[in-house]
């Protein structure tokens, strides 16, 4: 049996004895999108397939660097960190690249810690999709820079004078990923394996960054797909001695790490929803809604989007990353891109979503407000042609500039309630709170610089 067969759970047990496997890898995805796991032994996942298992609630109580969130009312001192039930997916079965025989698992939380759970929170969002009569189709893509560094030499150079893979800029190059096509086939031969398939790889423009973009899905397994190439790129990446990076932005001096989301809803009877060939641009007043509402709800979603500090270092104009919520056909200065073309591929890019974000909670994000313009019969604003970059846009499109207004517009959406449940959006609001308030505890390099003598 191919991991990829697997549906069911006596078809996991069926491939696990089949391989003659002592263990297998489960793993979760936490609040900032990273992968949360263990090696499980043969008998603990036969029982927890069917009954499930627990693991510490802390992983919904901590940020990145495992220090605890400290307010927040689900989990904490308080409640003593206990444990809180999760299920195993088997229908995410896959072969680990790397490792020769192993499975891996994707598992997500249950019963009540499910309503703070990434997973979760975009499966409500299907769900709702699924009610209104439409399923959405989604593809990520990702660009993150490439270091000849280690995880101890980042830290020994305290994360100054990092060495690129390759040097200077030279978007689409077929030098560089020819001398480099070892890399290349690497990441080509693991993304197969692991099924996150790649469509297309490339140099970005930037010394030693690729982009990537995995092909067309459900946007529930494009969220999987997502979510697994990043953890497993910074895997293949360590294991030959380099360091990948999917910050949005890691340096002044070159443009921010997208993390693109390509999205489209059909129909029940497989149609697609957004194209109409007597419209526009082939656009279906359906899709002019959808649009609409990604508009008109990206500020009060956008932390959600652009989820950390760093988010915001890349939304600057000029950068290749949108500053307004502006939408435009085949602009790719706009935070909102739409694409005509054939009933098979008419869709709206959202181009504002960064590397960095949480595949999970940014298509979330992204599907969420596309209904609720559905919902609500909205209309979009005026087209942006030309450079977005030198226009001036109605106050109505303006974006949060920080996380701590981000988090505040999120915190107080009805829309977010709505769609999300007041749990998530009250936690969720507070890790952002939590990350902002973390940073003013530090000193930048840039304040040494500019105050320490002068001022």
């Amino acid at each position: 049996m191919e991991a990829r067969q697997v549906k069911s759970i006596s078809d996991a047990m069926a491939i696990v004895e089949e391989r003659k496997l002592t263990h297998v890898k489960v793993g979760l995805f936490d609040i900032d999108g990273v992968m949360r796991g263990k090696y499980m032994s043969k008998a603990k996942f036969f029982s927890s397939l069917e009954r499930g298992f627990a693991f510490c609630d802390v992983v919904l109580g901590w940020d990145m660097k495992d220090q605890l969130y400290d307010s927040a009312k689900y989990t904490g001192w308080h409640t003593g960190y206990p444990d809180a039930p999760v299920r195993i997916l088997p229908h995410t079965c896959r072969d680990v690249a790397g490792e020769e025989g192993m499975l891996l698992f994707i598992a997500e939380f249950a019963k009540g810690a499910e309503s703070l759970c990434p997973r979760g929170v975009l499966r409500r969002v299907i769900d709702k999709a699924g009610k209104m009569g439409f399923s959405a189709m989604a593809a990520l893509e990702y660009e993150f820079f490439l270091f000849n560094e280690t995880p101890h030499s980042i830290r020994e150079k305290h994360y100054r004078n990092l060495e690129t893979v390759t040097p200077d800029w030279f978007g689409y190059s077929m030098i560089r990923n020819s001398v480099h096509s070892d890399l290349y086939q690497d990441i080509l031969s693991m993304a197969e394996t692991m099924d996150f398939p790649v469509e297309g790889i490339h140099s970005e423009t930037g010394p030693g960054v690729i982009e990537a973009a995995i092909a067309v899905d459900s946007i529930a397994e494009a969220a999987d797909k997502g979510a697994l190439f990043k953890t497993f790129m910074k895997v293949l990446a360590q294991r030959r001695g380099l360091m990948a990076t999917f910050m949005a932005k890691w340096s002044d001096d070159y443009p921010g790490q997208s993390g693109h989301i390509h999205l489209s809803l059909q129909n029940q009877d497989g149609s697609s929803a957004f194209y109409d060939p007597s419209q526009a641009h082939n656009m279906s007043q359906l899709q002019r809604h959808f649009l609409a509402g990604q508009q008109c709800l990206m500020a009060d979603f956008l932390c959600m989007i652009a989820p950390s500090i760093n988010s915001y270092s890349r939304m600057i104009p000029g950068f290749w990353a949108p500053t307004d919520a502006t939408w435009g056909v085949e602009n790719r200065t706009t935070a909102l891109r739409v694409i005509p073309g054939t009933a098979k591929s008419q869709r709206v890019e959202y181009r504002l979503g960064a590397a960095d974000a949480n595949p999970y909670l940014a298509l979330a994000a992204a599907l969420a407000s596309g209904l609720y313009g559905i919902e609500n019969k909205l209309e979009p604003g005026e087209q942006v042609t030309g450079n977005a970059y030198e226009q001036a846009h109605d106050a109505s499109v303006a974006l949060p500039s920080t996380l701590w207004e981000a988090s505040q517009k999120f915190k107080q959406a009805d829309a977010a309630k709505r769609y999300f449940g007041k749990e998530f959006v009250e936690h969720y609001a507070l890790t952002r709170e939590w990350e902002e308030r973390e940073f003013r505890k530090h000193v930048s390099d840039w304040e040494m610089e500019r105050y320490f003598e002068i001022i």
